[in-house]
């Protein structure tokens, strides 16, 4: 589903190169949950977005069902259809209501029902028309993460998505996405290693490259 290929990222530092990412490859398959762990700086965000198409790699090509992401419109509109994405911040739209940050994600018809139903499925179906501020941590990225499932994405992509809230509540979160996520692949980077599951793929990102049996 998701093949990666002798991928690096080079920033230029001076008269030096910072390497971030060096000859990274791997493939992910239809419904896995992946989660990058290592520690901070070690490029588990700049994997995460490299992956999405979000950055673009040094060299080496990331390859969705057969198709290279390339940054261009063609995969701009790939990345629509096919993914989600959740971050560190929330990146709710302040001035609009629960629902409505929810159904900006998809263009259809029912999208007003979609968005409700989803929101019903992660227990907020009493706060669907407050705004953001009227929320808590753990609400706030709830409703991002209801905003990320409401298309049915094929891949889930999470950077630290449990970063800014508290560690029960970082549970519950985590507990909510693989329980929503259904036929979804979840691609996730997180420093806390006490989020994975057993049934989760653990690939370790450290000194540039990955490794899915070192443990930090």
């Amino acid at each position: 589903m998701l093949v990666v290929k002798n991928l690096n990222l080079v920033y230029p530092d001076g008269d030096k190169q910072n390497i971030v990412l060096s000859d990274i490859n791997f493939r992910i398959n239809e419904s896995e949950t992946v989660v990058f762990v290592g520690p901070s700086g070690s490029g588990k965000s700049s994997l995460i977005y490299l992956l999405a198409g979000l950055k673009k790699p040094t060299s080496g090509n990331v390859i969705f069902n057969g198709n290279v992401l390339s940054g261009k419109n063609d995969t701009a509109k790939e990345r629509y259809e096919n993914f989600g994405f959740i971050f560190q911040q929330h990146f709710l739209i302040p001035y609009l209501t629960v629902l409505e940050n929810v159904c900006v994600a998809i263009k259809s018809k029912d999208s007003r029902i979609k968005s409700i139903e989803i929101l019903k499925k992660l227990g907020l179906e009493d706060h669907l028309n407050k705004k953001p501020h009227q929320l808590s941590g753990g609400q706030r990225q709830r409703v991002a993460i209801a905003r990320a499932l409401v298309k049915n994405p094929k891949i889930l992509f999470a950077d630290e998505p449990t970063a800014s809230l508290d560690h029960a509540t970082a549970l519950e979160v985590m507990a909510l996405l693989r329980n929503m996520k259904h036929n979804t692949t979840l691609i996730m980077a997180t420093h806390d290693t006490s989020l994975l599951s057993p049934e989760d793929r653990v690939v370790t990102v450290y000194n540039h490259m990955i490794n899915e049996n070192l443990e930090l």
